[in-house]
């Protein structure tokens, strides 16, 4: 445990943090990490999913009334707010630490998502939207990079894929919700659906109290020239452990030695993506791009799609959404392990291209209109089984791609530039192709998503690396331990 400046200079120092993190067995202290952090992933599932639902009562609305493409332009806001979101916040993540970003990301999302209730029309809709967006994609910058460093090394996929999956567990809740909000015998649709976003928001004072008990990452504070501090919490952490779990076994790595420095500079994220890292950089952008286009475009458009082409009434919908979102959340749970018993490689190729191959079927099928409302339901839902793991892992691997200096910067870059590039585009185009009534016009939309998708398995594949129960500081070297190295 020698967390200690080395003889040689006060600015190197030695620490066995890493090792002493990933020698844990899992314990209560795993799970509370689990819960508090995990709980970001529900909420915006719940966002997601009472927009979805929630699309026909919002369009039938008195006060707004919006169409089919100023929803999808709605769902696009929620997302270009995602992607500023993720970008000022992750920025900041990787500089004043994971834990205060936790409380301030949280905030912006529970005032935002109250206010999207209060919405009187189309412009001040979407400013909300985009506002409870900016929240959700700071949590996902901070939240991934913690989660990361703190699990244990030999469960950080299974459990990465299982908490990003929790995003489907908020659906769910939501569909249930949008059955009780939309229906006229219980509620006004028009109180039911604004209800909903105040709700919602007020559930985060929960989250808020629960994330009080968490530490900050002694990763990112060791990386930051705090090793006395990441002592103190490491040790508090094992203590914990040992209550519960008895004596720890031994660590299976030796200390590294770094260098006293701050967060990257934009120069050294810029050189590490782009220069020592390019692969990694590709394959990030093509993961994350493929699978927003794919699940925004299908996912925000859900709901105009049964209402308008199986005559479904709005206050229904919830009932086909929540077996999609049951499969999504099963999809990560129960594949998970393999990701790192089978590896990261051959699970990301094979999960992709089953789910560009299952959407490509599927669009033609809907074309042909061979399919019921409750069988293009079930057809979604065997589709997003995979592909939920899929964009998973898709987080996963940009996490693990780069330096921890960077981590949550690059969680957040390649989240926005993805989101930007394929999930902004995705709502808007087809709520466009929805109001214009063609199915065959649609199938184009879903073929599209169908060659994006076996894209990014060719990617993975070619590009894919192994990093299944290594140390976060083994699959890409701290810039700390360079420097060190160096000196």
């Amino acid at each position: 445990m020698r967390d200690t400046p080395g003889p040689a200079t006060a600015d190197r120092f030695e620490t066995d943090v890493p090792a002493r993190l990933d020698r844990l067995p899992w314990s209560g202290f795993h799970w509370r990490v689990v819960l508090a952090l995990g709980i970001t992933w529900v909420l915006d599932g719940l966002e997601v999913t009472l927009v979805g639902s929630l699309a026909g009562a919002i369009h039938q609305s008195p006060t707004l009334a919006l169409t089919e493409t100023q929803i999808g332009l709605t769902a696009s806001a929620y997302l270009i707010g995602a992607v500023v979101g993720a970008l000022g916040f992750g920025w900041l993540a990787d500089r004043i630490g994971r834990r205060r970003l936790f409380f301030v990301t949280l905030v912006v999302y529970m005032l935002a998502s109250i206010a999207t209730g209060f919405a009187w029309d189309f412009w001040s809709f979407a400013v909300f939207r985009a506002l409870t967006g900016a929240g959700i994609g700071g949590e996902y910058a901070a939240v991934n990079s913690a989660i990361q460093e703190l699990i244990p090394a030999r469960y950080r996929g299974t459990t990465d894929l299982a908490v990003n999956g929790t995003f489907w567990g908020g659906a769910a809740i939501g569909a249930v919700v949008a059955l009780v909000v939309l229906d006229p015998a219980i509620i006004d649709p028009e109180i039911g659906w604004r209800g909903a976003f105040i709700v919602g928001g007020a559930l985060a004072i929960i989250v808020l109290l629960i994330r009080r008990f968490l530490p900050e990452s002694p990763r990112w504070l060791m990386l930051h020239g705090r090793p006395e501090e990441a002592q103190r919490i490491i040790s508090d952490i094992e203590r914990q452990v040992a209550a519960q779990r008895g004596p720890l076994p031994p660590t299976t790595y030796g200390p590294i030695v770094l260098s006293r420095r701050g967060a990257a500079s934009l120069t050294e994220v810029w050189h590490a993506m782009f220069r020592s890292h390019r692969d990694r950089a590709v394959l990030g952008l093509v993961l994350m791009s493929c699978q927003a286009f794919c699940y925004n475009a299908v996912f925000f458009t859900y709901a105009l799609v049964l209402t308008k082409f199986y005559a479904i009434p709005a206050h229904e919908v919830g009932w086909f959404m929540l077996p999609f979102a049951l499969g999504n959340l099963m999809g990560p749970l129960l594949l998970g392990r393999f990701f790192d018993t089978i590896g990261r490689r051959p699970m990301i190729t094979g999960t992709y291209a089953l789910s560009g191959l299952l959407m490509a079927g599927t669009g033609m099928a809907f074309a042909a209109g061979w399919l019921s409302a409750w069988e293009q339901t079930m057809a979604w839902t065997v589709i997003f089984f995979f592909a939920s793991a899929a964009a998973s892992a898709a987080y996963l691997t940009v996490g693990e791609s780069f330096p921890l200096e960077m981590r949550a910067m690059a969680i957040a870059l390649f989240y926005a530039v993805g989101t930007a590039a394929g999930g902004v585009v995705g709502p808007t185009l087809f709520g466009w192709l929805i109001e214009g009534g063609q199915r065959t016009n649609i199938m184009w939309g879903y073929l599209t998503a169908a060659t994006l998708m076996l894209a990014a398995a060719a990617t993975e594949w070619r590009l894919g690396f192994a990093a299944e129960g290594k140390p976060l500081e083994e699959v890409s070297a701290p810039l700390s331990a360079r420097s060190a190295a160096e000196r």
